[in-house]
């Protein structure tokens, strides 16, 4: 179950990461609403694509690239969530809560 898991946060944030990157109308969007501006998206998207990375790091043998890379996609994550509170956007920071729980159940 968990290298299940583990694949599915790798798919979603590489996914995500590169939406990110090419700046995908939803991102545009999502990012508008929580007051990011445009310009800090491809940096989001790069720490998507590395903690996925990491996580497939881990999978292949290097458990504390895996355990740092999912770490850092909970901070990630938790960073998002009080962003779109900040921002009082409640409706948006169900994604990156969902994300934040993936995450986390990486470290299981």
């Amino acid at each position: 179950m968990h290298t299940a898991v583990v694949i599915i946060v790798i798919v979603l944030n590489a996914g995500i990461g590169v939406a990110d990157l090419f700046k995908a109308p939803f991102v545009l969007a999502t990012s508008q609403a929580v007051d990011v501006p445009p310009s800090r998206l491809p940096l989001l998207g790069t720490l998507k694509l590395a903690g996925a990375a990491g996580l497939l790091a881990g999978l292949l043998g290097f458990e504390p690239l895996g355990v740092a890379a999912a770490v850092g996609l909970v901070l990630f994550y938790a960073g998002a969530i009080v962003a779109h509170l900040k921002a009082g956007k409640l409706a948006t920071g169900a994604a990156p809560l969902v994300f934040l729980g993936l995450a986390a159940a990486t470290l299981l």
